[in-house]
């Protein structure tokens, strides 16, 4: 399992990377795995709308199940993923990489120091094992 160390984790396992005023994120690795074998994705936004820490801004469906996935922090949705359409499968095989979700610009910064850094996350889904 991967947890990079560049990155912010919310608990609800999504990751965010932070570069200047924008941050891109995805759904983490741990995350990715406990989905199984991901058949679609669903971003629900468009680019412009401002969505605030904790909204759900896309749906996730694995053969497994289907999971909501939620803003880690507050801003404007900047770009969407829109290749996650056509090869969902990505986010299993990619999860920090090419399957990122969306892009935003950033609202409150001060909304990155409640996120976990990589140690923490690890620890967190060890508890959840």
């Amino acid at each position: 399992m991967d947890f990079p160390k560049e990155l912010r984790y919310s608990e609800n396992d999504e990751w965010i990377k932070i570069d200047d005023e924008l941050g891109t994120i995805g759904i983490t690795d741990w995350a990715q795995e406990q989905l199984s074998d991901i058949v679609f994705v669903e971003i629900i936004p468009e680019v412009g709308e401002t969505l605030n820490k904790g909204d759900s801004f896309a749906v996730i469906e694995s053969v497994k199940a289907a999971a909501d996935v939620y803003m880690p922090v507050s801003g404007e949705l900047h770009e969407v993923n829109e290749e996650l359409v056509d090869t969902p499968e990505e986010i299993n095989n990619d999860p920090y990489g090419k399957a990122w979700l969306v892009k935003i610009k950033i609202s409150d910064a001060a909304e990155l120091e409640e996120l976990l850094d990589s140690a923490a996350y690890e620890t967190h889904c060890k508890e959840r094992e």
